[in-house]
């Protein structure tokens, strides 16, 4: 299985589903306008914020390292994203086209295995991150800007496998939240103290075959006890 084409696949119906048909124009079926480089900058603040990078406060705390990986899958949604629109807006080519540059780049090899990388240190980790958001706004290139988010990825050790996972469940949280009033204000994010990204890893983490519509009757079930 691709899972790269896979993702690619579930995130053009996320966004199809949520902001409409024909998002890639750059408005919402709401008249609403979107900034997917603005939207990676905010992710990778973010991510950056889940270590004690702040010399004043929490010096001795240790980075968040679940919430990293979270962050992570967040900002590859809108790294999707920004491909889709790109290769459609400029008639590039299909959802397969763009699977097939992301890997054929040859920081895929890399991406694409299990094994972790060399544990960096956290400012050297937080420059990586850094560098993506230097990427998305200082080059108007897809292609620099999936490379980035590949080594940072890599580097930071959420490879594809891991990463495949959690995007799955990430999607299916997302779609949870939009069937369940996250536009109008009305969803409830913390669950019996938890935030629901905790909720939704903590079901992954006890049952790693667990399939898409049973984990989406999961977090139903946790969600109505709350």
């Amino acid at each position: 299985m691709n899972k790269i084409l896979q993702m690619l696949k579930l995130q053009q119906e996320l966004n199809d589903a949520t902001n409409g048909l024909n998002w890639e124009n750059g408005i919402t079926k709401n008249r609403k306008i979107i900034d997917w480089r603005r939207c990676i900058y905010l992710e990778c603040a973010e991510l950056i914020d889940s270590y004690p990078w702040k010399h004043w406060k929490n010096i001795d705390a240790n980075p968040d390292y679940d919430n990293i990986k979270i962050e992570i899958v967040d900002i590859w949604h809108f790294v999707m994203s920004e491909a889709l629109r790109i290769y459609k807006i400029n008639h590039l080519g299909t959802i397969e086209n763009i699977a097939s540059m992301v890997t054929n780049m040859s920081e895929f090899e890399n991406f694409s295995q299990d094994e972790n990388s060399k544990v960096l240190d956290l400012y050297k980790q937080m420059e990586l991150v850094e560098d993506v958001i230097k990427t998305a706004f200082c080059k108007n290139d897809i292609n620099a800007l999936v490379i980035s988010f590949l080594t940072m990825s890599s580097k930071l050790n959420l490879k594809l496998p891991e990463l495949y996972n959690l995007y799955i469940g990430k999607n299916i949280l997302n779609k949870f939240r939009q069937e369940h009033g996250y536009k109008d204000g009305t969803y409830i994010k913390i669950w019996n103290g938890k935030e629901d990204n905790v909720v939704m890893q903590n079901i992954l983490n006890s049952n790693s075959s667990i399939t898409p519509n049973e984990l989406y009757r999961e977090l139903e079930e946790n969600y109505k006890n709350e």
